[in-house]
């Protein structure tokens, strides 16, 4: 599959996209790691999915419709974090990457989801009620995994929860392009909202979030009434033609880095990307 996405002239990648196709070139900013969570949901319309809106103010996607997620801390990594659910050697084989990097990757999803929008992916047994993220202690424990003053593996040790890796799945794998300020080697996951929590979209990187009908958001793309970078463009794109929540979580069997590249076309820069 190829496809070309248009940038248009209002958006912050379409200057250094411009620049770049005219032969101007500079170090390329080496990608950060970062995973992204759709949390889905059966709704009376079809699937629905939680989207949180960056702030404008943002250096990175400003404006732009998005998943939570955000990039690895290091931490994520951590030696015996309480996990339940496929270990990071079976990850590893799914991400094709090391199993270090694999838990990283499923570690940051979940902690991301907790920080963006207080969804705790964890229970205290394997096959156990999910927690209660809810209240007032909870909201300072996603305060301090903001800040960096907690790990999730302190969170998870401190709670007596495990980390449910059994309940993401593995959807889409994009690298932003060379020409970027700053890049990002993202993993996206999906995971069933679970029924009794609420996601709250509590972030100071969104102004709205909102659980959103996929349908309804590509017309307000598409009338230029709401911004999404490419991959979340396609993701929405998946979202809409999902028989069920509960089967769009699935794993996604083949999932192909995409790395775009910009080329140039009548109506100005595009990027494309090449699926096989």
């Amino acid at each position: 599959m190829s496809r070309l996405f248009p940038l248009a002239a209002g958006l912050p990648v379409a200057g250094p996209a411009g620049r770049w196709l005219a032969g101007e070139r500079w170090e390329e900013a080496a990608p950060r790691r970062a995973s992204t969570v759709m949390l889905v949901r059966d709704g009376d319309r079809g699937v629905e999915v939680f989207m949180l809106r960056r702030v404008s103010g943002m250096a990175f996607a400003p404006s732009m419709m998005v998943f939570p997620g955000g990039g690895v801390d290091p931490r994520d990594g951590e030696p015996g974090l309480p996990w339940s659910g496929p270990g990071p050697d079976e990850w590893a084989r799914l991400l094709g990457c090391a199993e270090p990097e694999a838990q990283m990757f499923v570690a940051a999803a979940v902690r991301e989801v907790l920080e963006e929008c207080g969804v705790l992916l964890a229970s205290e047994a394997p096959d156990g009620p999910l927690a209660d993220p809810s209240g007032p202690r909870w909201r300072a424990i996603r305060d301090r995994l903001v800040s960096r003053e907690l790990s999730l593996r302190e969170v998870l040790d401190r709670e007596r929860l495990l980390l449910r890796s059994d309940l993401l799945g593995v959807k889409a794998h994009w690298v932003t392009p060379a020409f970027e300020p700053r890049r990002f080697d993202t993993w996206f996951f999906a995971a069933l909202m679970p029924g009794h929590q609420v996601a709250d979209g509590d972030t100071s990187e969104a102004d709205h979030a909102a659980w959103v009908v996929p349908q309804e958001l590509l017309e307000e793309y598409a009338a230029g009434r709401a911004l999404m970078l490419p991959p979340t463009l396609v993701c929405v794109e998946e979202v809409r033609d999902a028989a069920g929540a509960a089967d769009f979580v699935a794993h996604t069997e083949h999932v192909p880095l995409i790395l775009p590249e910009v080329v140039p076309t009548p109506e100005g820069p595009a990027l494309r990307i090449e699926v096989r």
